[in-house]
């Protein structure tokens, strides 16, 4: 079982792997990644999502950066890859509360917003999220191993997860 490609999943950012590939993203805080993977074409993809929604105010922005922007653009990048939509599944990671604040602002919550945010736009896409490692205030590693369809979480504060 040869691992050959290594592919870096920056934050606001998005990546396509096949079976050999492993794609990777660190920094995951209040950030959430998401991966989707077809177990038949050993295809899959992660997005590194930074904010809930593309803002309405706003004319341009990096569409990767945004939960309902990104996973529609990931969906077509494996579509073109040759996954098959259908057999998709979901396993997301992050979306930590990285600061205590004493104000009950929703704004301030941007991981539980995410969470909520990627969790929504799943259901309407109907593709299930089979594992998840979100919440809590510590932040996260997401490794994505194209030949399993597993993924690796690694924390400092617990031993590695595999979903």
């Amino acid at each position: 079982m040869l691992i050959s490609n290594k592919i870096r999943v920056r934050m606001a950012d998005l990546k396509v792997g096949k079976e050999s590939d492993v794609l990777i993203t660190s920094g995951l805080g209040s950030c959430v990644g998401l991966t989707l993977y077809d177990s038949i074409s050993k295809i899959g993809g992660m997005a590194h999502i930074m904010l809930p929604e593309f803002p309405s105010n706003r004319k341009q922005g990096k569409p990767e950066k945004y939960a309902d922007t990104a996973i529609d653009i990931l969906i077509e990048e494996l579509r073109k890859a040759g996954a098959n939509i259908r057999n998709l599944e979901a396993k997301m990671a992050g979306g930590a509360q990285m600061f205590n604040f004493s104000s009950s602002n929703d704004r301030i919550r941007i991981g539980a917003r995410n969470i909520e945010a990627v969790e929504s736009i799943m259901r309407k896409k109907r593709i299930p999220i089979i594992g998840a490692e979100v919440g809590e205030n510590y932040g996260r590693t997401m490794e994505l191993y194209n030949n399993s369809g597993e993924v690796v979480i690694k924390t400092v504060k617990q031993d590695d997860r595999i979903l």
